[in-house]
């Protein structure tokens, strides 16, 4: 039986741009709360609606920061120090009936569990804005368009500036990467209520906010959806949209020596990270070295799997080699 530990998954990529995401959020998190309290103050639902998609930045960049601080803080498992630092971890490895001992692949999942509750969250919110929409349609109420609209100005500078500080780290980096789309994403969204804001301003045409709540809720809600079902997916253990699992055993199977793969199971441990086991048949039982570092190569090389546990089997061995769990 082979342990193969992988490479390192690349956490500091992202923990070079730590305190860059760290000012956006503390930014991003001010102007969410500044959105919000005008949204109540001023009556606009479409700043309530920009506030409530600003959370989504506020929370998404919380959760890359979370997983940068995981994989500096914790081993992504096994017993020796060589897997504390080549799966992710970069931390020593809990002292056996440590307080980490039993978080054998450490606390990477906290992001995933963070990002279904901030799915249901925002379809919450998202719900609230379309009820409130139609509500307005049928009977509009006026909208203080000046501050509303300084406020929409001051959270469209705020993701101009998260903008420009996430923008060198989005191509090193995939959590640095995505809180850059979150804030990309958001930049619209000011624009859309700063456009109502300047409607009802010379107008006071009463349908602009809603209007613009409506389109920001609706530029949400896929976006929700799509975060949520990832998390599932993750959840449930299946194997990643982009790989084959079939493929995946076709290629192992071209290994030397492999003669049968059996057992073989991919599942994605957070965002990013891959991992896999497999139950390896091999011809000859003096090939054990060559098989796990080809294996290794072809998961890592072609799939981007950097940590797999591999079982070697020597072909023709009693069935207890390889014994059914039955489930």
């Amino acid at each position: 039986m082979g342990h193969d530990h992988g490479v390192r998954l690349g956490a500091s990529a992202g923990a070079r741009y730590r305190s860059r995401l760290v000012a956006v959020l503390v930014l991003l998190a001010t102007v969410m709360v500044l959105e919000i309290a005008t949204a109540w103050w001023t009556g606009s639902l479409a700043l309530l609606s920009d506030g409530g998609h600003m959370f989504t930045d506020v929370l998404g960049i919380g959760m890359a920061l979370a997983a940068i601080q995981a994989a500096a803080a914790w081993p992504g498992g096994g017993t020796g120090a060589d897997d504390g630092d080549r799966f992710g971890g970069g931390g020593a490895v809990p002292a056996p009936g440590g307080r980490g001992a039993q978080r054998t692949f450490g606390l990477y999942r906290l992001e995933v569990l963070a990002a279904l509750a901030n799915a249901l969250l925002l379809f919450g919110v998202a719900g609230y804005v379309m009820v409130e929409a139609i509500r307005r349609f049928m009977h509009p109420s006026e909208v203080l368009s000046g501050p509303m609209l300084t406020v929409a100005i001051v959270g469209l500078g705020a993701n101009l500036v998260g903008f420009v500080l996430l923008r060198s780290g989005a191509k090193q980096s995939l959590n640095v990467r995505g809180a850059y789309l979150e804030v990309l994403g958001d930049t619209l969204g000011s624009v859309g209520v700063i456009v109502a804001a300047v409607v009802i301003a010379l107008t006071g045409w009463p349908y602009a906010d809603p209007i613009v709540a409506v389109a920001v809720a609706v530029f949400i809600l896929p976006r929700t959806w799509a975060l949520a079902g990832a998390a599932i997916r993750i959840l449930v253990q299946a194997a990643p949209k982009h790989l084959d699992v079939a493929q995946i055993q076709a290629e192992l199977l071209t290994v030397p020596h492999v003669t049968e793969v059996h057992d073989l199971h991919v599942w994605t441990l957070t965002s990013g990270m891959e991992v896999a086991s497999a139950h390896l048949t091999v011809a000859s039982a003096a090939a054990t070295t060559e098989v796990l570092a080809a294996a290794r190569t072809a998961l890592q090389d072609q799939y981007g799997i950097a940590h797999a546990t591999l079982q070697l089997e020597p072909a023709g061995a009693p069935e207890a080699c390889c014994e059914s769990v039955g489930w």
